[in-house]
């Protein structure tokens, strides 16, 4: 559907008498997005949670217990799995993702042997990863099942969980590359449930792993001894 009205107004633009005036008009916005965008990367410490997306900076408040426990919980999961593995490096929460155009922090992020190999002590900006985690909150939600979520398609990021820690729940996307990049879902995972992740080979964990502290020591324990 995206895809569709993406080439619909396209074909639009193409054939508007003005178009020569909409691509200045738009390159002399980007250029000035993109000073703001170096300014950003300058000022943001690891202090401050922030992203920058279509050319204005987001702050991010504290989050409450349930998002904390969910993002936490998988991060451990994750993180043990790809170190005992060998598959990779993980991010949590203050992990920057530099994509074309909005640089992000998203709450959990997985990047392959091959991509993290390039990473060294000193990187700060990260290229897109294989599979990417968000937690939602009311001041987030809209961003992550929208701008987010068109983003990291378009990017190529294989697989999208969306975590709701209030109806503990989990969205699971694989990405769909024909006609376009573009998310499917997988399925809408609850308590009782087993999720297991394409993108990072041999992860399945049970859905109450996330949000309860006994189920995610006995999941950790048995990744180790798997």
């Amino acid at each position: 559907m995206m895809h569709e009205q993406a080439n619909a107004l396209l074909e639009e633009l193409l054939h508007s008498p003005d178009l020569p005036l909409l691509v200045d008009k738009a390159q002399a916005r980007l250029l000035e997005e993109a000073e703001r965008r170096k300014a950003f990367r300058e000022w943001v410490t690891p202090a401050v949670k922030a992203e920058f997306i279509n050319g204005t900076i987001h702050l991010h408040s504290p989050v409450k217990r349930g998002h904390l426990k969910s993002s936490g919980n998988l991060y451990k999961l994750l993180d043990t799995f790809a170190a005992v593995k060998d598959l990779g490096e993980t991010s949590y929460d203050k992990g920057m993702i530099a994509l074309t155009r909005n640089d992000y922090e998203p709450d959990i992020c997985f990047w392959n042997k091959e991509k993290s190999d390039q990473f060294t002590d000193d990187t700060m900006l990260h290229l897109a990863p294989d599979f990417v985690v968000e937690v939602l909150s009311k001041k987030t939600a809209k961003v992550d099942r929208k701008i987010k979520f068109r983003d990291y398609a378009a990017h190529g990021i294989p697989e999208y969980w969306i975590i709701d820690p209030t109806k503990k729940t989990i969205e699971q996307y694989w990405l769909q590359t024909m006609p376009a990049n573009e998310y499917v879902l997988v399925g809408n995972w609850k308590s009782g449930d087993h999720i297991t992740a394409r993108a990072v080979p041999g992860f399945s964990i049970p859905v109450e792993a996330i949000f309860d502290k006994e189920a995610c020591i006995d999941a950790l324990r048995a990744l180790i001894s798997g």
